[in-house]
């Protein structure tokens, strides 16, 4: 009697970016047998994170994800990278978390695991027919991070790996009160000096021009590196630093970006407000934010109206620069697809709209990060001005929300190497 065979699990690649798909393929089951594909990752926060799909191998014995339909599980379909972008948390975790990494030296671990027969629960309590673990970087071979503390500005620089020099990106997240560091080192990893802006204590300073000033100061830092191209040199905001963002290509008089990428935001403001009178709106918007589901009574946005004087100049008239605004249709936290509707009608009356592309992604929430990245419909959050603690509301479905990542971050990359890699010597290096 021949002894039966042993399942063979194999990833490729084991090791790659996180915004890279894997192939992920089970040989020598059992023919037409139904097994289950678990995923299992141990955030730097020390909370479990899992997905998993049900499969049934084919007659030949093999099951591939990125071909085969999971009829089960935290996702279903064809679905290639099901297995990462459909995590959550384990039953019992603690609730509102959201995976974030924050080390991005070290790679994300996931192991991948299949499982005999179609289950739910109880993963880690029966041994698994084999199983990989896999590495997911941020921070590609030879990316450079180095510390920034120089003229004021404080922040972290990433450079990617190579003689350069390179288009430059400066990097400006939302409110949360502290630097972020993953995006820019992705960003390093596709070809781009990427500087991750720690910025939030300089909404504390009262005069405005230092506020601007700050910005100008780490727009230059970059611009100045021997391994930027000095003329190359965009901005890349999300939420709050969408805004702010826009108001430096509009307002600065030192910092003239080549482009800005948007990740749902807006800027509706008059020409010449300062940055502190937008800092301020802001502020006074984060009170009227809903903070669940069932509290719908809170009035969900505070918008600006649009001026009734068309003599009035709008700040985003004066931007002379391409813009991609990236909105999802169900962002619960800002108003973010009536807002660039807005700014659109303000800028056809500028004579720059031609300057401004806006996907547009439905059942797509706040949270657009790289693709991949879990959804999270609402999460726990503390206000930095206030110290309120909360769950708030960013909006989403996991499925169209994953899709939107995916299909936005290639859209973000073209439009990048489109207007930052403009020179013939940047374009052979890509």
């Amino acid at each position: 009697m021949s002894q039966p065979s042993t399942p063979v699990l194999s990833v490729h690649p084991i090791r790659a970016l996180v915004d890279e798909t894997f192939r992920v393929v089970v040989e020598n089951l059992p023919p037409v047998s139904p097994v289950t594909l678990h995923s299992l990752h141990f955030s730097e926060d020390k909370d479990c994170w899992e997905a998993y799909g049900h499969y049934m191998s084919d007659s030949r014995g093999t099951v591939n994800v990125s071909e085969d339909l999971s009829f089960g599980g935290t996702y279903t379909g064809q679905e290639p990278m099901g297995l990462l972008w459909s995590m959550q948390t384990q039953s019992g975790s603690r609730p509102g978390l959201r995976l974030r990494k924050m080390d991005v030296t070290s790679p994300m671990l996931v192991h991948i695991l299949v499982y005999s027969g179609h289950i739910k629960k109880g993963f880690r309590k029966q041994p698994p027919l084999a199983s990989v673990l896999t590495e997911r970087w941020y921070m590609a071979p030879g990316v450079q991070r180095i510390e920034i503390k120089e003229r004021g500005v404080r922040g972290t620089l990433f450079i990617p790996s190579g003689p350069g020099p390179f288009p430059g990106l400066l990097d400006v997240w939302g409110g949360g009160g502290r630097v972020l560091e993953y995006r820019s080192a992705l960003l390093a990893s596709h070809g781009y000096v990427s500087l991750a802006l720690d910025y939030y204590p300089t909404l504390m300073l009262k005069t405005a021009d230092l506020q601007l000033q700050y910005f100008e100061t780490a727009f230059d830092i970059i611009k100045d590196h021997p391994q930027v191209i000095p003329d190359d040199v965009g901005i890349f905001g999300n939420s709050l630093g969408t805004v702010l963002a826009l108001h430096i290509a509009a307002e600065s008089t030192k910092a003239k970006p080549r482009c800005c990428v948007g990740v749902n935001g807006h800027h509706l403001h008059s020409a010449g407000t300062t940055l502190n009178q937008v800092l301020q709106f802001e502020k006074e918007r984060r009170s009227m934010l809903r903070f669940d589901e069932n509290n719908c009574q809170i009035s969900r946005f505070m918008r600006l109206p649009i001026p009734s004087d068309p003599s009035e100049k709008m700040a985003v008239q004066k931007i002379k620069c391409p813009v991609l605004l990236v909105n999802g249709d169900d962002d619960q936290h800002l108003p973010t697809v009536e807002a660039t509707e807005d700014m659109a009608q303000m800028m056809q009356t500028g004579g720059n709209l031609h300057l401004l592309s806006t996907p547009t992604y439905p059942n797509t929430g706040h949270l657009i990060e790289p693709p991949y990245s879990p959804h999270f419909r609402a999460t726990n959050f503390i206000v930095p001005d206030t110290k309120q603690k909360a769950t708030m509301l960013w909006g989403g479905q996991p499925k169209p929300h994953s899709d939107a990542q995916e299909d936005s971050w290639k859209k973000i990359l073209a439009f990048l190497r489109h207007h930052l890699y403009s020179d013939t010597a940047a374009k052979a290096r890509m």
